[in-house]
Parts: structure tokens; C-alpha cells; sequence
């Protein structure tokens, strides 16, 4: 699994440059990149914090880094919910400054900071998110100081007159972002995209109130 686009511009190296084979098609069969042991379609991932590479696991590796915030990987959580009370305004939401109504955010260690990240045609690209704008959102969502560094996000779909808020495990996010990539077709991204984009929507609501809900497809 390799990254997507450069974040911040042509010119600069993208945190995400590891994860761009999320906009391919997985191969018949993967191992687990830490012992080589078969996985399955569900199969686990932890996430490098340093180069923010996300990495294929099988459950005996992925459980060795579990609560452990100073190793060199860290467990992608299962969990998944759906944020019913979620608060974000409309005029909150354009103090984003987001070109697009579809995003997610999460807190960086490697950057130091709460990053916004939105799909595009040609990865996932990073906007710039000013920490008033989010201080503002932590203080009327507790929700938000909650999310584990570097493996949980918030994830937000105002895509029409949806008004959809999830706390998602951050390989989810990016399989949205290779389904945008890889769905695209056009100046517009064409009907076909736009209905895996509900799909994907649709597959989060009914399991969105438990734990341990497998986000892989």
C-alpha cells in the first residue's frame, strides 16, 4: 500500500506518499508486511507514524502494537460511529476553507498538528486547517479530543444535502480516497464515482453503532 498526492503542491513531498495503492486494486493474495503470514480480505492495518505509511497486518502483529503510542507502529482501531449530534454549521464548515464538501481530519504526530485531508481525481490532498477553526469544533464536540493520534479521524460527507459526521478508523478514510481515484472520469468524476461515493455512505450507516466493525472491502 503506497500513498497519495502531495499534500501542500507540486513542489513539496506528501506525508501520504506511502499510502497511493489505495487507488489501485489489491493484488489475489497479501501477507502481513511484518511476519509474511497470509491475511484475509479483513485483515488488519497499523500505521507508521514517522512517514505516515499505512501497513498490511495480520492479527498476532497487529495486537504486539496495540497501546503502545511510542513504538514504531500503531494499531489502526476497528471502532466505527456514526455521530448522530455531531454540531458543524454551515458557516463553520466554510471557515474550513475546503475547495470540496467531503473530508477528513485527523491529529498528526509526525505534523504536529490536526490535519484536514479531502479526495480528489488525483489522491488525497491536504488543506490547510487553522487551529481556531478546530478549537472551536473540539469545544462543542468532546468527541473530537477523543480520537487516537494518527489512526482515527474525523470523518465528514456534506456531499448534497448530506449532513453525515463518522469517527472512522484511518484506512477507511483512505479507501474512500483510491475509490474516488480510481472511479474518476472527467472534468465532473462522472455518475459512476458518485454512486460508489453513496455506496460507500450507505455501508458505514448500519454497522455505524457498533465496535469492532471491519471497514475493509
Amino acid at each position: 500500500m503506497r500513498g497519495v498526492m502531495n499534500p501542500e503542491g507540486a513542489s513539496g513531498h506528501s506525508s501520504f506518499a506511502a499510502l497511493r495503492g489505495f487507488a489501485r486494486k489489491r493484488s489475489a493474495a497479501e501477507s502481513c508486511e511484518l511476519c509474511s503470514a497470509a491475511l484475509s480480505p479483513d485483515h488488519e492495518h497499523l500505521v507508521e507514524p514517522a512517514t505516515q505509511r499505512l501497513v498490511c497486518s495480520c492479527t498476532a502483529c497487529a495486537i504486539l502494537f496495540s497501546g503502545q503510542p511510542s513504538a514504531r507502529y500503531r494499531r489502526v482501531p476497528r471502532r466505527l460511529e456514526f455521530l448522530g449530534d455531531f454540531r458543524l454549521t454551515d458557516a463553520q464548515w466554510e471557515e474550513l476553507h475546503l475547495p470540496i464538501n467531503l473530508a477528513f481530519f485527523y491529529r498528526s504526530t509526525r505534523a504536529g498538528r490536526v490535519v484536514a485531508v479531502y479526495p480528489s481525481p488525483a489522491g488525497g490532498t491536504e488543506s490547510l486547517l487553522t487551529l481556531e477553526a478546530w478549537h472551536q469544533l473540539e469545544e462543542e464536540n468532546a468527541v473530537l479530543r477523543e480520537l487516537e493520534p494518527d489512526v482515527e479521524a474525523l470523518l465528514v460527507n456534506r456531499v448534497g444535502p448530506a449532513r453525515e459526521h463518522y469517527r472512522v478508523p484511518i484506512d477507511a478514510c483512505y479507501r474512500l480516497v483510491g475509490l474516488i481515484r480510481s472511479n474518476w472520469r472527467g472534468l465532473s468524476g462522472g455518475a459512476e464515482v458518485w454512486e460508489e461515493i453513496r455506496r460507500f455512505f450507505a455501508g458505514l450507516q448500519p454497522s455505524s453503532n457498533r465496535d469492532g466493525v471491519n471497514c475493509d472491502a
